[in-house]
């Protein structure tokens, strides 16, 4: 029995799914989680989604929303229009987008295994958060997401004001920052608030801007992040504890996968052109 982790699928189900052979995934004994962005940009969503729901039957995927797959839910809900490089057409079409929209309304925000030390969500998590704090606001999330008023809350969180963690934020705000640094956040100042702006590369970027992961945070070291939603740091040096999952395959690079249990990383090449 093995856990494997992987992020940004964005849609490419070949590659995943020659992914998936490579490491002799077993989806009878093995685990999948999947940090987040399963659809979007890539041109096999709906196959994508249907087979991790066919895990999700078995008990034998973990998943986490990203900003892609919020975006989904709310082109669905008709509070954001859908755009020709979302590749949405075909979910939305489909006889069966209401049970998978549902299905992905139900995910939580962050993953956090206690025991084996495991933590996991989309962008990574806020410099200025502890796990608990972390955990309490993801879920109140996905307890909104999940409600039947669901769009009218999701309407709402679409702000890039909120920045800065403070526990005298009203309630919305706590919420809107929670979304923003669990599914957006790349860069902060020094000061710990969130850019909402910025995609580059560290390479490219300079102070006062730093990577999220590099700021001082109060997670302890025997934790191991993962994350994916930021493409562009394959040549960049990634402190312990953060492991960044995704890397570009949308975009012409490679599909990662990690195995928890020897720590080896499986890669597929992109097979878009």
């Amino acid at each position: 029995m093995s856990t494997y982790f992987i992020s940004d699928i964005h849609g490419c189900y070949k590659e995943f799914k020659i992914l998936l052979e490579k490491s002799s995934f077993d989806y009878k004994t093995d685990y999948l989680w999947v940090a987040g962005d399963s659809v979007s940009r890539g041109p096999d969503s709906l196959k994508v989604l249907r087979y991790l729901y066919s895990l999700s039957l078995k008990n034998r995927v973990q998943m986490v929303l990203g900003n892609h797959d919020l975006n989904l839910i709310a082109v669905h809900a008709g509070i954001k229009k859908n755009k020709e490089e979302n590749y949405f057409d075909e979910i939305l079409s489909s006889h069966d987008s209401d049970k998978l929209i549902n299905w992905l309304r139900s995910q939580n925000l962050i993953k956090v295994d206690k025991n084996r030390k495991i933590i996991m969500s989309h962008a990574g998590i806020s410099p200025q958060w502890d796990i608990p704090t972390a955990e309490i606001y993801a879920f109140q999330i996905k307890k909104f997401l999940s409600h039947s008023n669901y769009a009218l809350f999701l309407e709402s969180m679409y702000d890039n004001t909120v920045n800065f963690w403070d526990l005298h934020l009203n309630q919305l705000d706590k919420l809107r920052y929670s979304m923003n640094s669990l599914t957006r956040m790349r860069y902060c100042y020094p000061d710990g608030r969130l850019n909402m702006f910025y995609k580059q590369s560290p390479n490219l970027v300079k102070y006062p801007l730093q990577p999220w992961f590099v700021m001082q945070h109060n997670i302890s070291k025997d934790y191991s992040v993962f994350f994916g939603h930021w493409s562009t740091l394959k040549s960049i040096d990634i402190p312990k504890p953060f492991i960044s999952l995704d890397s570009g395959c949308c975009w012409g690079e490679e599909l990662t996968l990690f195995r928890w249990e020897d720590k080896k990383v499986f890669f597929q090449k992109s097979l878009l052109k």
